[in-house]
């Protein structure tokens, strides 16, 4: 993959569940190197099912996938997959910590298991993740000791400690109460302004119009509108998104 190439590269991607529910149709989409694309719309339009796409989670019944330069198709290549999920984070709404393991061991297990690292290298990779993302002070404690803010926050540096090219938003506040929002997405702006390509599925707006390169729109399934956040909060051209943004705003 060179450095030009899209980081992800959807075309008419399609997918409906078995009991008939339609999730996505006809998805495009691409994501350049570096780029922060924030993914908004009502529940139930496809966000989430679209990007677990990228990383194996959900599969594709039609269209054309590439992550990372690797193919993503309907015959479910475990191979590849397994290859994707070496280069791509995954955060979601729910923690989904190890809870009789430390916050440490937490973080070091998929290194040491994954990439063979030492338990020395682990840990002083963890350590270096926890204190960037301002919680060093909680690595021997266990999840059930944290706040929602701190494990989820926790959540980020595991998905950090493999060293992701991409990493993947899954409304990451949305579990969280109102008082440990900002910290999570303070988090993710630094990792934003340190270059790291991420697709964010979120209903923050102020994090979508700080953060984000462009906003995509989805609606039963669709890619309604893609622009940049000036330009979609202010001015959007399609009037589900201007019903949408009525609603938010």
């Amino acid at each position: 993959m060179s450095e030009s190439s899209p980081v992800v590269r959807a075309e008419a991607l399609s997918k409906t569940y078995p009991n008939g529910h339609r999730a996505l149709t006809r998805v495009d989409l691409e994501v350049d190197p570096g780029e922060v694309v924030v993914v908004m719309g009502p529940s139930g339009s496809g966000k989430s099912t679209l990007i677990r796409t990228f990383n194996g989670l959900e599969s594709v019944d039609e269209g054309r996938l590439e992550v990372l330069g690797i193919a993503l198709d309907a015959d479910r290549d475990i191979r590849a997959i397994r290859r994707i999920r070496r280069r791509v984070g995954m955060v979601f709404q729910q923690f989904n910590l190890f809870p009789h393991l430390t916050i440490l061991r937490n973080i070091t297990l998929a290194p040491m298991q994954v990439q063979r690292c030492s338990r020395a290298e682990a840990e002083q990779r963890a350590m270096a993740l926890l204190e960037q993302v301002g919680i060093a002070e909680q690595a021997h404690k266990y999840p059930s000791q944290l706040s929602g803010g701190q494990q989820q926050r926790v959540a980020i540096a595991r998905a950090l400690a493999l060293r992701p090219e991409l990493m993947l938003f899954d409304e990451p506040t949305s579990a969280l109460d109102p008082e440990r929002v900002k910290e999570v997405l303070e988090t993710i702006r630094a990792l934003a302004a340190d270059g790291m390509t991420m697709v964010v599925v979120t209903h923050e707006v102020g994090f979508a119009r700080e953060v984000a390169d462009r906003v995509v729109f989805m609606d039963a399934g669709q890619v309604v509108e893609i622009a940049p956040p000036g330009t979609f909060f202010s001015t959007p051209q399609e009037e589900r998104s201007r019903l949408f943004l009525s609603r938010i705003l």
